[in-house]
């Protein structure tokens, strides 16, 4: 008796349609991690520089464009966020931004790609006004919740995704619409990690960066009461350990924030915001 031929195998599903998301992530190279011998934050020059020339610095920038019912201060040329609510994509929650010492840390701007993750995967070669650019590039940077970005540190998608799974399409889709736009590399794990994310929403777009206008918020007019200078700080008070900063981050210290941090007073702050070592 024939042995019967085997039955043939079903024909399989019609594949599911690429995203433009999950289209150019096959594009992105894939390589190994590179040392990070050689970061440093300050290669990416001055922290939030007004790179884009508008007269305000790129984390107001971020504030305004992220935040909703947002005041501004008054003189500022509808530059400087005083309030407003941040409905935050890493946990869902909504947050409640006010300016000043104790409280602007509530709420940071994230590098989506963290810089450092940058610096290890293409951006050692690059010139120092393209390491600017990238630190300041608003397609690169969302305004969070601020434990939860400290939490993050420099991950990749193969380490860190945002804890509301609803908000994970669109964060890798960002990370990869950067990668694709300053030709950073993935390792595989991160682009494993970022396949499996986006082969859930096989639909999910590519953000883009648009120019952030100044104003669009009512303002609120300064105080005509005058801050208090500072009390001058005492020369012997200084961190015991770090030097500098830059030290000090480079050890996983930092921000610290005046009136709860006691490290608040070993260091200037630049930028008069009530945070250090940012």
């Amino acid at each position: 008796m024939a042995t019967p031929a085997p039955a043939s195998a079903p024909p399989s599903a019609s594949p599911k349609p690429r995203g433009p998301a999950l289209a150019a992530l096959a594009g992105i190279p894939v390589k190994g991690r590179a040392p990070r011998t050689g970061y440093d934050r300050d290669r990416f020059g001055q922290a939030w520089a007004d790179a884009d020339r508008n007269g305000c610095d790129t984390r107001n920038d971020v504030l305004r464009r992220d935040l909703t019912d947002v005041t501004l201060r008054g003189g500022t040329r509808g530059c400087v966020v005083l309030s407003g609510s941040l409905h935050d994509p890493y946990t869902g929650r909504t947050l409640r931004f006010v300016r000043g010492a104790g409280t602007s840390g509530a709420v940071q701007v994230d590098h989506v790609v963290a810089l450092s993750d940058a610096w290890q995967k293409g951006a050692q070669r690059w010139p120092a006004s393209t390491l600017t650019a990238f630190a300041n590039d608003p397609l690169n940077l969302l305004a969070v919740d601020g434990p939860t970005n400290a939490a993050k540190g420099d991950g990749d998608a193969a380490t860190w995704l945002p804890p509301r799974a609803a908000g994970r399409c669109a964060y890798v889709a960002r990370q990869v619409a950067v990668k694709i736009r300053y030709r950073l590399w993935m390792t595989a794990a991160e682009r494993a990690a970022t396949e499996r994310v986006l082969a859930r929403c096989p639909g999910q777009p590519l953000p883009t960066a648009r120019r952030i206008p100044l104003g669009g918020s009512p303002e609120q007019s300064a105080p005509t009461t005058p801050r208090p200078p500072a009390p001058a700080r005492p020369e012997a008070a200084r961190d015991p350990r770090f030097a500098t900063c830059r030290a000090a981050k480079a050890a996983g210290h930092g921000p610290y924030t005046r009136g709860r941090d006691p490290e608040y007073g070993w260091y200037r702050d630049g930028d008069s915001d009530g945070i250090v070592c940012e």
